[in-house]
């Protein structure tokens, strides 16, 4: 099974996918280390990624889940804002679920101007945030949960709804009770 963490910029992907991989006794991935050196330049000028830039990357992390779900599973922390991209990074895979952290627009600009290291700088959120809350499209199916929560609420959450669907966790201490 390919679990995507989703959501914009500052949701905690990272943070929640980690967790989460753990919790479940998965590998985890993030989207950003399979970037092209030129997205990664891209990226770390504030120049935003079009479609364009990111077909190549996305064909790369569907071939890469298609590995990763037939040797066990994996978690993986990707932007996937746009319908479009969720279809094509699952395009080779069988067993997928979704993880959608929401937040609202000031909460991540609050939590991203603390932030330091990140792709965008201070006076660029504005931009970069306008551009993620235009391109994402909130996933049908998915396992909703708001990002302010903890990144260990979250992650229970997130196992709870995974049992209550009856999957079959053998990884961990979470498996259903039988």
């Amino acid at each position: 099974m390919l679990i995507l963490v989703m959501g914009v910029t500052g949701a905690g992907k990272s943070t929640v996918g980690r967790a989460l991989a753990t919790r479940l006794g998965l590998p985890f991935y993030d989207a950003d280390d399979f970037h092209p050196p030129e997205n990664r330049r891209k990226m770390a000028a504030n120049v935003p990624l079009d479609d364009a830039d990111r077909r190549p990357w996305l064909e790369r992390l569907a071939n890469e889940a298609s590995t990763w779900e037939r040797t066990g599973g994996a978690v993986l922390a990707c932007s996937a804002l746009k319908r479009a991209y969720r279809d094509l990074l699952f395009s080779r895979v069988t067993d997928a679920r979704i993880v959608f952290l929401e937040i609202a627009r000031e909460d991540v600009a609050a939590r991203l101007e603390r932030r330091k290291g990140q792709h965008a700088i201070i006076g660029e959120y504005d931009r970069v945030l306008a551009g993620q809350f235009r391109d994402l499209e909130a996933p049908d199916e998915a396992i909703r949960v708001s990002a302010l929560l903890a990144p260990a609420e979250i992650v229970e959450r997130v196992v709870a709804h995974l049992n209550r669907e009856g999957l079959s966790l053998r990884h961990g201490s979470n498996r259903p009770p039988e």
